[in-house]
């Protein structure tokens, strides 16, 4: 009998200690999460030998944005229960398959079923962070949590053993989340002074334009998490310009240059990045902060935080 299974059997605490990795935080709401933000981050952290955490306000699973896994309800006739899981426009504006793989998987996951609660979170307990996104009324909750908030700046702020700044990924309205927590220090957003990226208004309103025109007609609002008052030019709580509101200067928010190859591929979000190709991708990294737009660039922002994560070892 391997030696192996016999300490796994008889002794399973010694084989923690022995194989004991490093860990990442990734808060969520209690619904409404983009399934392919979460799920492709944890997916490839684990595969790389990372363990993954998660938290939520009261320490019970969360639930992503179902519309995001399933694609009904984004059709014309999405409303009528007995046509809806007939979907065109749906198969396209969900997760794709590996999204939806890394889900499944996810939600077997014991750290994932069970989360720690926002207020038991320490900086010190974790090396990496990753803030993932989400559109519908659900991801409200965890954007606007305060215990959350300065948990994200905290993070931001302290450094490790070696005086670094501990890798953070934040990705669509994950960048909000980040953009609303304030430094206790400077009393300014964490995002301050540095280079970002996050969902583009170009982005949020094709999707917006698409689905309350004519895709989700019934629900025109969907794709818009914010709305802006009659008195508030439109787009003024679109993602983009929420979070240049918190930076330094409107530049230092990047999108895709025009001359950038490949840049249709990248700026269309027709296309999604893949475990083997970041093609179409885009992703500002500003020293260990790493930020990325939207579904589309989960693959390439979760390696260049491992890469980070790897080089803090």
């Amino acid at each position: 009998m391997p030696i192996t299974y016999i300490y796994r059997e008889r002794f399973p605490f010694l084989l923690e200690i022995f194989t004991m990795t490093h860990t990442v935080i990734m808060p969520l709401p209690s619904r409404d999460f983009d399934p392919t933000e979460v799920s492709i981050p944890w997916k490839m952290l684990k595969d790389a030998g990372f363990n993954v955490e998660f938290s939520t306000v009261d320490g019970k699973r969360g639930y992503c944005d179902p519309v995001m896994i399933t694609g009904e309800g984004l059709d014309p006739w999405g409303w009528i229960p007995g046509l809806k899981k007939f979907r065109l426009i749906g198969l396209l504006l969900r997760g794709d398959r590996s999204s939806r793989n890394a889900y499944q998987e996810l939600e077997r996951d014991k750290n994932f079923l069970n989360p720690k609660r926002y207020d038991e979170l320490k900086v010190t307990d974790f090396e990496g962070m990753s803030l993932a996104g989400g559109h519908a009324a659900g991801i409200k909750q965890y954007l606007e949590d305060k215990t959350l908030q300065c948990f994200v700046a905290d993070f931001f702020e302290i450094l490790d053993d070696s005086g670094q700044h501990k890798p953070i990924s934040a990705i669509c309205h994950g960048v909000v989340l980040a953009a609303r927590s304030t430094s206790p220090t400077l009393n300014q957003s964490v995002l301050f002074g540095k280079k970002t990226t996050a969902l583009t208004w170009r982005l949020e309103k094709s999707a917006w334009d698409l689905t309350k025109n004519f895709a989700r007609f019934w629900d025109p609002n969907y794709y818009r998490t914010y709305m802006e008052t009659k008195d508030e030019p439109v787009g003024y709580w679109s993602v983009e310009s929420e979070v240049k509101r918190a930076l330094r200067d409107d530049s230092d928010f990047l999108d895709v240059p025009k001359k950038t190859k490949w840049h249709f591929l990248k700026a269309s979000g027709l296309f999604r990045d893949s475990i083997d190709d970041d093609r179409v991708s885009w992703v500002v990294t500003d020293g260990n902060y790493i930020s990325a737009r939207w579904p589309g660039d989960a693959h390439a922002m979760a390696r260049e935080l491992i890469s980070k994560l790897n080089h803090t070892e």
